[in-house]
């Protein structure tokens, strides 16, 4: 049975959609929470996959957060084990970093649903390819990636340049959240440093036109998401165990 490591930063960033994907495929996965236990120190011997997902912490914050260190070398130890690597938005960053791109300020945050163009390589992308041209994506990030030396640049939007990358033939950086569901959202806007954030942008984003904008797009991504991580977990050479999901 195939084993995945789910690095966790906030008890409210999870696998979301991806979860019942991983359980339906027959995978384990192990969560280690870093918010809670920073000073962990996995080791990636006895797993087939690496998944780090989101926080609000930056990438450089490693006096605070000493995790993020420990994460760039589990980025190190799962490439020379050649197996799949997925980061989701602070785990994007993380493995950029980690192949030696800079993560630095976006020009501006992107809280809420925006347009995310594929780049020519992008279509065709074997992980991508049930992307249409442009699609409507949940954000949640101030940060953002330079692209790794030796990346595919997959998809950007307006105002990020570097929405998804890819490294080799299994490793993929998502800046945007495919992984989220009405209820996650929800609880993305009660989250105190959440509504703090969103306090200090001071009306540039509207919480009431995210909920509007949800109802509208959750379904669609639902279906995007199902389709899209099937294709990577096709990496781990599981392709007849993998089941496709209601998108309702």
């Amino acid at each position: 049975m195939a084993k995945i490591l789910v690095c966790q930063h906030v008890p409210y960033e999870i696998l979301g959609t991806l979860d019942p994907l991983f359980r339906g495929a027959g995978f384990r996965i192990r969560y280690i929470n870093f918010g809670r236990f920073p000073h962990e120190r996995p080791s990636l011997e006895n797993y087939d996959g690496l998944v780090i997902l989101g926080g609000p912490m930056n990438v450089d914050q490693v006096r605070e957060h000493p995790h993020l260190k420990t994460e760039v070398g589990l980025v190190g130890q799962a490439l020379k084990k050649d197996i799949p690597i997925l980061g989701i938005c602070l785990g994007a960053q993380i493995l950029a970093k980690a192949l030696g791109a800079e993560v630095k300020k976006n020009r501006e945050k992107e809280i809420g649903w925006y347009d995310v163009s594929l780049t020519d390589v992008g279509h065709k992308d074997s992980v991508l390819k049930h992307f249409q041209k442009t699609e409507k994506i949940f954000q949640w990030h101030g940060d953002a990636f330079d692209l790794p030396k030796g990346a595919k640049h997959l998809a950007s939007s307006s105002t990020c340049k570097n929405q998804a990358f890819s490294y080799g033939e299994k490793v993929y950086g998502f800046q945007f959240h495919l992984e989220v569901d009405e209820p996650m959202i929800e609880r993305w806007l009660n989250v105190g440093v959440h509504k703090k954030e969103l306090a200090e942008l001071k009306g540039k984003i509207h919480v009431d036109e995210i909920r509007t904008l949800t109802l509208k797009y959750i379904d669609p991504l639902k279906t995007l998401s199902d389709k899209t991580f099937c294709e990577f977990l096709k990496l781990f050479g599981q392709k007849k165990k993998v089941k496709m999901l209601s998108s309702k």
